[in-house]
Parts: structure tokens; sequence; C-alpha cells
């Protein structure tokens, strides 16, 4: 089985936090073509916020590309440690933070046409944090606890379209063992 070959590679466009290229390729078949790939610069990290009554802390979030939609908290890492990278995004987004944090898995977006990659965690033993939200900034409206079996029901009625939010709530219900 043959492999994609790129013949050569420009940049058409990039920013602080992303480079789209356009690539002159040998596709696998071995007829020539291009593929337009969208860089990002940092991975990111996704946050699964637990509650000790079972429920996840969702954000309502105003996105300019698709609208209004309920995800978990993320961001990019800005080039810090993955670990504190999450504390930050949890914090400025629900003004939370978690006792404990497990890395539940590692995941690619839109690897058709991006090298995006991301991280999520699972967080336990929330409380208050004492430190500012950036929640106007993010355009976050609201922040939502919901019941891990209603989170499942959102994702199933289309609520909840995110995939990247649909996959970090599978990494963690693997990890909480609900789902094998």
């Amino acid at each position: 089985m043959s492999s994609w070959h790129t013949r050569d590679s420009t940049t058409v466009y990039e920013n602080p936090w992303i480079r789209v290229r356009e690539d002159a390729v040998d596709r696998p078949d071995g007829t020539p073509g291009i593929y337009g790939v969208v860089e990002v610069r940092q991975p990111a990290v996704f946050v699964v916020p637990l509650t000790a009554d079972d429920e996840v802390v969702l954000v309502e979030v105003e996105r300019y590309t698709t609208g209004v939609s309920l995800e978990v908290p993320a961001g990019g890492s800005d080039g810090e440690d993955l670990l504190l990278a999450a504390r930050r995004e949890l914090r400025e987004e629900t003004g939370l933070e978690a006792d404990t944090w497990e890395l539940v898995g590692s995941m690619f977006a839109l690897n058709g046409i991006c090298h995006a990659p991301e991280h999520v965690f699972l967080a336990r033993g929330l409380r208050p944090s004492d430190e500012p939200t950036e929640q106007a900034v993010e355009g976050i409206s609201a922040v939502r606890t919901v019941a891990w079996t209603r989170v499942l029901e959102l994702v199933a009625d289309g609520t909840i379209s995110d995939g990247e939010t649909v996959a970090a709530l599978m990494y963690a219900a693997i990890a909480l063992r609900r789902v094998r």
C-alpha cells in the first residue's frame, strides 16, 4: 500500500495560533494533487470537570463559526505545560479549581484537514477559585452543571454538538469505567 508523498509545501496564511499551508502531493494511488492543511501551533486541552454529585460542568459559549454551543472547558495550551494549561482553562472559563487531575486521552481534531493535537483531562474535587474568570472575553454566557446521565442525553439529542466535547466525554466515560 502506498502512502502520501509531499513534493512541495507553501504557507498561505499564518497567525500566532494557526498556520495554513498548501502542499503539492502524490496521493496514495500515485496521482498528483494538492492538499490544504491547517496546523494548530500549540496543543489544546479539554477538561471534563466532574462534581462529587456526578455532574459535569459545561460552558455555554457563542462560537463565531457555529453559534451557541454547550461544551466542556477547553482552550489552547499556549506553549505551557498541558496540566497547567488545563488548570488555567478550568479556572478562566468556570471559576473553579480541582484537587485531582487525570489525563484520560489524547486525540487529533479534524485529522482529514488539520494537525491539531488535543489532550483530555478529568478534573475532580471541584471548588471555587479566588481568581477572576475570563468568561466575557471567551464569549461564555453560562456555566451549567448537568447530571452525567443528562449529559449523555444531550449528546444523543444533538444539543451537545461540538465533536471535541463529545470525544472528551467519551474519554472520561472510559476512564470512569462507564463504557467498555
